[in-house]
């Protein structure tokens, strides 16, 4: 028998360090256990619960309607609602817009412009002839009135560089009789209102398009001014730009240009487009070296070519006695045409000599009556 005393002590040592090792309790797993418990709670909470404001203060508050303490809207609601326009804005039996339609649709723009008489582009809708052949020169003229159409003298009035200065403008508007033709520049802010406005009131409009003084730059008719020397497609460009700004005018009239109507390499182009697209060319009439009247009989343009600038010296006493000589012009060849700025004393006194025309039997007639 194997005494305990006898037996080695390593052996002893390594059998009860073998016989402690599967009683030890395994506190790190159950820790880990325990965490990924925790862990995988959080998450089952986060995918199954849809709350994502869980755990914020919250209150909830009642929302009173005002639904019904509106009158106006309770009405529109329960039965149809009349919409009545301002009288003094739309007299009785008169339309916003005096637009003839000569078989085509209804205006329906801003300016009152036909839609088949529009070409978009990417500078705006510039005018064109339509499909069944109706211009706008046809179609945005001012007819005479009836016994203006007989024989006798005539006599037309344009006011140039209107647009600008918007009440200006306006108040010309309202002065004028409304025989008389109105010249918008390009580049007003407020078109939308002063052209509106011009043929509201029964107005027909042009267009007035800046071309190359001799004296240019150093007087200069504005952006887009058509130049000499320049290709034709380079006018073009900037003439598409002009013809954008407003819509509704039956043609258009030179912003000085003395050099550029002299040249007929350069002005050829601009007259054959007029041409193609419906609108009438009024020469006013600065210089004599202007080959208007020849490109224009070419491209079949409806012309004239104005005779007098009444306020060359913008007082009374001038600007009536250009005015009698307009008179004069009228009396022995038939017909004369005149024009004045958009200056206060101009509009004034035009507008009380108009007054007196007919009594010296001579009819005042918008300037498209006058072109050929």
């Amino acid at each position: 028998m194997v005494n305990d005393l006898s037996t080695p002590l390593t052996g002893r040592k390594r059998r009860t360090r073998r016989s402690g090792g599967r009683f030890r309790f395994p506190l790190a797993r159950v820790l880990f256990l325990l965490i990924a418990l925790i862990l995988g709670g959080a998450i089952l909470r986060i995918v199954l619960v849809e709350d994502p404001n869980g755990g914020r203060p919250s209150q909830e508050v009642a929302i009173t309607s005002t639904r019904d303490a509106n009158a106006v809207a309770n009405s529109v609601q329960s039965r149809p609602a009349t919409i009545t326009a301002d009288p003094q804005q739309y007299p009785a039996g008169t339309a916003p817009l005096t637009t003839p339609t000569s078989g085509t649709s209804q205006a329906d723009n801003r300016f009152g412009t036909l839609p088949d008489l529009l070409e978009q582009t990417s500078d705006g809708d510039i005018p064109r002839m339509s499909s069944t052949g109706l211009t706008p020169f046809d179609a945005y003229k001012r007819p005479a009135e009836a016994g203006a159409l007989a024989d006798g003298p005539k006599i037309a009035i344009i006011v140039t560089g209107l647009g600008i200065n918007e009440q200006g403008s306006l108040d010309a508007i309202d002065s004028l009789p409304n025989a008389v033709t109105l010249a918008f520049a390009p580049y007003g802010r407020s078109l939308e209102n002063t052209v509106s406005a011009a043929r509201t009131a029964g107005h027909e409009v042009m267009l007035e398009v800046p071309m190359e003084p001799f004296d240019y730059p150093q007087n200069d008719p504005g952006p887009h001014t058509m130049l000499t020397g320049e290709t034709p497609r380079a006018n073009l460009d900037k003439l598409f730009w002009l013809m954008s700004r407003f819509g509704g005018y039956f043609g258009v009239i030179n912003n000085m240009g003395a050099r550029f109507t002299a040249s007929a390499a350069d002005m050829g182009p601009i007259m054959e487009e007029f041409g193609a697209r419906g609108l009438g060319y009024i020469d006013d009439g600065s210089s004599n070296r202007s080959v208007a009247a020849q490109l224009a009989g070419a491209n079949k343009v409806p012309y004239a070519r104005a005779g007098t600038v009444i306020d060359a010296n913008p007082a009374r006493a001038s600007i009536l006695s250009a005015l009698a000589s307009l008179e004069t012009q009228a009396l022995s060849s038939g017909s004369a045409i005149g024009i004045i700025s958009g200056l206060p004393i101009s509009v004034t006194t035009v507008s009380e000599w108009a007054a007196e025309l007919d009594a010296k039997g001579i009819a005042l007639v918008p300037a498209s009556v006058l072109m050929k």
